[in-house]
């Protein structure tokens, strides 16, 4: 995947290069919507360009920069109605943000009401402020000019909301509540657009696979491995002949794959993969499905038995007595319904997994995967009985199986606790907390396996199998494998379950020593330096960056970045973060930050009109854009460039690349022609 992603990183540094780069992803048109002789609609139509995506209005503090439109207003003939109403687009929760973020793709329509105050024509101009990215970069914030023409009646009514009606732009910053309540949440595919596509979705191939070990595991519960016997029985008495009973157990299989089947079709059309998508982060959802995770945890750990009404299998069995095809599609109810106990929990688990993924049919291919496992055992066992003398008896090991999964549900359930905490931003579960449990969890199922617990159900055991003491040795050691992660491990094999590094009561671990620059304390610092990421030095001003650089006689290396960039900061935790590369930006370069959505305002005798766009530039932020433009001809972040002291490129530009490998080459390349010059 890594092999991958860098050649797709190199195919659209190519294009960029053949493009001058300048990317206009976005194009705005605006039309007019009448609603009654004094109330119209100002239409805002955005026709965003494939593998784009436009943030919403409504966009929680410190999250991206999200939609923004003025109304320009000076001659107060006419006043806005509410806030601008927006389609309903994708909302994700965000890991890197920590938050819900809503954004369009292809195409987003935002409509603002206005009431008239006048009988006469009137031109309306307007702005929008937005930001775009794709899975690779992010542009920085851009204003676009709109403007409408109206002619209608002037209202005589007073205005029943409150407006903001003043001489200068009516700036909108969020959609009504009505807006809000139509902006449901759609397709989960992403957290936000700009995740690597392996983070998007897990695909319909991996779904199955994973069904299907589900529906293997299932098969060796002792509510299912017992029917293998009871069902061979069954098609010895029906089937006259060998062809006969092979028939009859094909359809059976069959009959199994279609019910489940049909349970993933009606999970699809009625609830749809896009509802249980919005359920996953839905914080009640994941606090009720914690709680049913882990009332079935307890049964699986013998506690107590869950089934369904015992009518119901009464009435099955009656209609399998009838014999044909019917019976037989009977029987095969008769065996989901009496393992219910073992396979509800497992069932209910794979189909919000498949359904997480994004896609309409992730549901039924989960259900196929997971009804395949337990169809082909029952199918080849029923078809040739004599296979059944190779299988194990019944025993112990199967209450085993049943107690593994149960601490497996267990440790699963907690996965969702945490999904709630971190939408509430509680800080009650966090990273610390959430490994811990693990660690118990996983450590009592070691001890279990090693014999050293006992639960109600459990057979006497005399000694361990060597199947049962390699599965406790493994468990033991991931186990072990989980506690430095209280001390700041990252523990990648665990990636995406525990909450993220940033969620925790230490960021850097407990007793972790920070990476980067050590020791490094802020008073050590070169003059208008700051700790970057990993405690880098990071100058924000190009000249001051520039003036060190000369002094220490090292090459710079400018950062085009922005807060609300999602790629640069995965750059920044994946790749600046390994060793080699944060040894390199700390002690052989000089880093250079510039934050194309810095909003601070430029002093008044700094702002000027740009040469490049035509644009007024007025913030800090709006300088390092220009500057890019001008100087590079790009206007994407991430955007690395490293230059000598007399403002050459020491080598072709880096952009969003998630190779460390190839992204510690570009810098020593870098730095090698660097001292070549020396």
């Amino acid at each position: 995947m890594k092999k991958l992603l860098f050649t797709a990183s190199l195919f659209f540094a190519f294009i960029n290069i053949v493009t001058a780069q300048i990317l206009n992803p976005i194009k705005w048109e605006t039309s007019i919507e009448k609603v009654s002789d004094t109330e119209f609609d100002l239409v805002t139509t955005a026709t965003i360009d494939k593998g784009w995506h436009l943030y919403s209005q409504s966009i929680p503090e410190d999250g991206p920069v999200p939609t923004t439109f003025s109304f320009a207003n000076t001659e107060n003939n006419f006043r806005l109605v509410d806030k601008p109403v927006e389609d309903k687009g994708h909302e994700e929760f965000d890991k890197v943000f920590d938050m819900k973020i809503k954004y369009f793709e292809n195409k987003a329509t935002f409509k603002q009401r206005i009431e008239l105050l006048t009988d006469k024509k009137i031109n309306i101009a307007a702005t929008v402020e937005f930001m775009v990215c794709d899975d690779t970069q992010c542009l920085p914030p851009t204003e676009e000019d709109l403007s409408f023409t109206v002619q209608g009646k002037a209202s005589t009514k007073k205005a029943s909301t409150p407006v903001n009606n003043d001489s200068n732009n009516a700036k909108v910053e969020k959609p009504s509540d009505a807006s809000n309540e139509k902006a449901e949440k759609t397709e989960g595919a992403t957290k936000t657009k700009n995740k690597p596509t392996e983070e998007k979705s897990r695909g319909l191939w991996a779904t199955f696979i994973i069904a299907f070990f589900s529906g293997f595991l299932a098969l060796l519960t002792p509510c299912v491995f017992p029917m293998i016997p009871m069902t061979v029985s069954f098609f010895t008495k029906q089937s006259k002949t060998k062809a006969a009973g092979i028939k009859n157990a094909i359809i059976y299989g069959l009959s199994i794959i279609a019910i489940y089947v049909i349970l993933g079709i009606f999970i699809s059309v009625v609830f749809g993969a896009d509802a249980l998508n919005a359920l996953a982060t839905n914080v009640w959802f994941n606090i009720l499905f914690f709680l049913v995770l882990i009332i079935f945890a307890v049964s699986f750990l013998g506690a107590f038995e869950i089934s369904l009404p015992s009518s119901w299998s009464t009435k099955v069995d009656a209609q399998a007595d009838r014999g044909g095809l019917i019976g037989i599609f009977f029987m095969a109810l008769a065996l989901a319904i009496v393992s219910f106990s073992c396979t509800g929990p497992i069932v209910g688990t794979v189909l919000v997994e498949a359904a997480s993924g994004g896609n309409k049919i992730g549901p039924i291919v989960g259900m196929l995967g997971f009804s395949s496992a337990i169809a082909i055992p029952f199918t080849l066992f029923a078809a040739f009985p004599g296979w059944l003398n190779s299988l194990p008896k019944s025993g112990g090991w199967l209450n085993t199986v049943k107690v593994v999964l149960g601490f497996l549900e267990l440790a699963l359930a907690f996965k969702f606790l945490s999904n709630a905490d971190l939408v509430l931003q509680l800080h009650w579960f966090e990273r610390e907390v959430f490994i811990a449990i693990w660690i118990a969890v996983f450590g009592a199922l070691a001890f279990y396996l090693f014999g050293k617990i006992k639960l109600p159900h459990d057979s006497p055991l005399d000694h361990i199998s060597v199947g049962r003491l390699s599965l406790g040795l493994i468990v033991l050691i991931f186990t072990i494998y989980l506690i430095p992660g209280l001390w700041g491990a990252p523990l990648k094999i665990i990636s995406g379950f525990p909450p993220p590094m940033n969620y925790s009561e230490s960021p850097y671990g407990v007793g972790f020593t920070k990476l980067g620059a050590g020791n490094l304390l802020k008073e050590d610092l070169p003059d208008d330096a700051e700790l970057g990421p990993h405690d880098i030095p990071v100058f924000l001003d190009y000249d001051k960056g520039m003036a060190y650089a000369k002094k220490v006689n090292k090459p710079v290396m400018l950062d085009f970045t922005g807060y609300a960039c999602v790629n640069c900061r995965k750059m920044e935790e994946r790749v600046w973060s390994d060793p080699k590369v944060l040894k390199v930006l700390t002690n052989d370069i000089v880093l250079i930050s510039l934050y194309v959505d810095d909003k601070r305002s430029l002093p008044e005798n700094e702002k000027y009109v740009s040469e490049t766009t035509g644009k007024k530039i007025k913030t800090i932020g709006n300088k390092w854009s220009d500057f890019q433009i001008k100087k590079y001809k790009a206007n994407a972040q991430p955007y690395y460039v490293l230059l000598d002291h007399d403002e050459n490129n020491l080598n072709n530009y880096k952009a969003y690349d998630p190779d460390i490998d190839s992204y510690l080459a570009w810098l020593k390349e870098g730095i090698a022609n660097f001292k070549k010059k020396k």
